[in-house]
């Protein structure tokens, strides 16, 4: 049976961090930032930090 491939794609996304949860970008950070107000944009800059249950399957995903 041969070894399952880690998903690249989750590798480049996502990073877990010390206590095991998986962190990431927000959504809606392409372009077309006109109507969002400053308070908005600043808190989209931040990390997001995904709840346990995403967490888990995204540690899934990244494991060889």
């Amino acid at each position: 049976m041969p070894k399952m491939k880690s998903k690249s794609a989750v590798k480049k996304r996502f990073r877990i961090s010390k206590s095991g949860k998986a962190i990431c970008s927000h959504p809606d950070r392409g372009h077309g930032h006109a109507p969002f107000n400053g308070k908005t944009g600043r808190k989209l800059r931040r990390r997001m930090v995904l709840n346990s249950t995403w967490s888990t399957l995204v540690r899934k995903m990244m494991e060889p």
